[in-house]
């Protein structure tokens, strides 16, 4: 870890609170706001999540899994999204949820027309909103949580 935690303190709850309380709060709710908020259905939020978190490398969002009334993605889920362009666990949706995962955290200057035209054939621009909204959050606060050496000691707050 980069960051040294007094003794006692609990880690994501120090430096998202206490060190920084005006900027981390706002970023917890922030986040909390992805799950609580979300009109996604459940594959293409986890197949856009998961690449984020495969991308990023952060141990904590790698092994959480967003559950929805009692449900979560099977366990081979994690590696079809590896494998987002040969798989056939996903339908197009979710296919592209992981598609625009990646190239948002990898290659956003790339988005090109043909991208979306294929992202509007089969998401609303509230969806795209959303989605990309989302992106940023788990890009964003998975990376920073693993740079910091926090996403081994990584709890998600509770609303």
């Amino acid at each position: 870890m980069i960051i040294d935690i007094p003794e006692g303190q609990e880690p994501i709850g120090y430096v998202w609170g206490d060190m920084v309380p005006g900027i981390g709060m706002a970023a917890a709710n922030f986040s909390l706001s992805v799950y609580e908020h979300t009109t996604l259905g459940l594959r293409e939020f986890e197949a856009a999540r998961l690449r984020i978190a495969q991308i990023n490398g952060c141990a904590f969002c790698l092994d959480w899994r967003t559950e929805r009334d009692g449900r979560k993605v099977e366990e081979s889920f994690p590696d079809a999204v590896t494998h987002w362009r040969t798989t056939d666990a996903f339908d197009e949706r979710t296919r592209l949820a992981a598609e625009y995962a990646e190239r948002y955290a990898l290659d956003h200057h790339g988005l090109d027309e043909e991208f979306w035209s294929r992202m509007t054939g089969h998401y609303s621009q509230r969806e795209i909103v959303e989605l990309s909204m989302s992106i940023g959050s788990w890009l964003a606060f998975g990376r920073l949580n693993h740079v910091l050496g926090l996403d081994t000691v990584c709890v998600l707050p509770q609303g």
